[in-house]
């Protein structure tokens, strides 16, 4: 079917949408099945850690999410398979009891989620993006389900993460930065309003709405994320002998699980190394540290003599244009992200050293606040004024509160269309295998 141009009711071409949300169903599907392929069978059936899904339960996942929003919410079309829905219901069964489920093997995982794409790609083609369903309106289906895939993704390169054995994964190095050493540490962000937050971002999801003003105090946040020497400093410093720096919670997570250093560690022979995809080597001293807990990322600033930043500290020094007096999408603007701003969708398998990407710096200088890795904040997950859950109250709603802290910016383990200026993440304080660091501020 032909569609002719035609702006949405939010001003925006539906088939240039309609593009970009091809491109990225089309992308999406390229990971999934690089993640799923690399391994054998017995790989994908297995559980590599509690915390973690089977590969294979992530796959079926895919479809059946596409198959119900998709193929049954746009098009009303009939079930496919609907005695699985229970199986692949994220909130019926917790990741460690889905190993004793009764779930499709490899070849019939891949073979449904393939007749649902299939399927799909034909009712995008043959959709009208405009008409006042919110539900389709500006392509938002085809783009929230490119974006459950991709958060899929991730979560499926954490599962790789955990996995014992060789490695099955490569790919290039990230970019190295040329003027590091001439960055200063730290940027000062003036007090005022800024915009938080969308109205107008077609593929936003709900906890991102509405747009609103915020009144943030002046204050100084790191140019780049904490690296891995700065921790090694806390670490040999005593940061996880010393209860003072730590939340009770905190330390009794460390008391309990012997802690001593981020997730994947550890010391032989003087030297720290890790374990990243299968390779160990040595802890690189000038990339952003990884793998620690909100927790971690706590006591750390308050060693250091800082703190975290807050969610709205956060966003205005990612977004807000000084001399506009605008929020931007990103930080380098409002253009999507190109290779040479933001270390995004598994291009690279670790973080670039810190103070890469010059290109994607905010108008303040502040480095890598989209990509490489997700910051911890300060902040509880909660509502935006005037918060209203849409299309379903358990993508969002159900977390909000104080057991969640808010993560932002992405990580090289996201791709592009699920990390955006105002995108945001959660998860719980004591979360180690997500693909977390973290930068510090502090108050005039």
């Amino acid at each position: 079917m032909t569609h002719s141009p035609t702006p949405s009711a939010t001003g925006l071409d539906t088939e240039a949408l309609r593009r970009r949300a091809l491109a990225a169903l089309l992308t999406a599907r390229e990971r999934t099945t690089l993640l799923t392929d690399s391994v054998d069978d017995h790989e994908l059936t297995a559980q590599h850690s509690p915390l973690m899904s089977p590969l294979v339960w992530d796959l079926a996942h895919i479809g059946n999410q596409e198959e119900l929003w998709l193929l049954r919410g746009v098009a009303g079309q009939e079930a496919m398979r609907p005695e699985i829905d229970g199986l692949y219901d994220a909130f019926e069964h917790p990741r460690a009891s889905r190993p004793s489920l009764p779930l499709l093997p490899p070849a019939e995982a891949r073979s449904y989620a393939a007749e649902v794409r299939g399927r799909a790609l034909d009712i995008l083609d043959s959709t009208a993006l405009t008409g006042g369903r919110p539900l389709v309106d500006a392509g938002f289906a085809f783009g929230m389900i490119a974006q459950h895939e991709q958060q899929h993704d991730e979560t499926m390169l954490i599962t790789h993460q955990l996995r014992s054995g060789p490695a099955v994964l490569t790919a290039p190095e990230p970019p190295r930065p040329t003027d590091a050493a001439s960055l200063p540490a730290e940027v000062l962000v003036t007090g005022g309003p800024f915009t938080m937050g969308t109205s107008t971002e077609p593929w936003a999801l709900d906890n991102e709405r509405p747009a609103h003003v915020r009144d943030v105090p002046a204050f100084l946040i790191d140019t780049t994320p904490v690296t891995c020497g700065a921790y090694e400093r806390f670490i040999e410093d005593g940061g996880y002998t010393e209860r003072r720096w730590w939340a009770p919670e905190g330390w009794a997570m460390v008391r309990e699980h012997e802690l001593t250093a981020p997730l994947f560690w550890h010391r032989d022979a003087g030297q720290w190394l890790r374990r990243r995809f299968g390779v160990t080597e040595p802890v690189p001293a000038d990339e952003p540290v990884l793998h620690v807990s909100w927790y971690e990322a706590d006591a750390y600033a308050r060693w250091a003599g800082r703190r975290l930043p807050t969610e709205v500290e956060w966003e205005k020094a990612a977004r807000h244009d000084p001399g506009s007096g605008r929020s931007r999408r990103y930080p380098w603007g409002d253009e999507d992200p190109t290779a040479d701003r933001a270390n995004l969708g598994q291009r690279h398998l670790r973080p670039a050293q810190a103070g890469a990407y010059a290109a994607g710096e905010s108008p303040l200088g502040v480095r890598q606040l989209i990509g490489d890795v997700w910051e911890w904040t300060s902040s509880d997950f909660l509502p935006y004024p005037g918060f209203a859950a849409f299309p379903y109250r358990e993508y969002s709603e159900v977390f909000f509160g104080p057991d969640h802290k808010v993560l932002r910016g992405g990580s090289f383990a996201v791709d592009a269309v699920a990390c955006r200026g105002t995108f945001r993440n959660w998860d719980l304080p004591v979360r180690r295998q997500i693909f977390a660091g973290f930068r510090t501020a502090r108050d005039l």
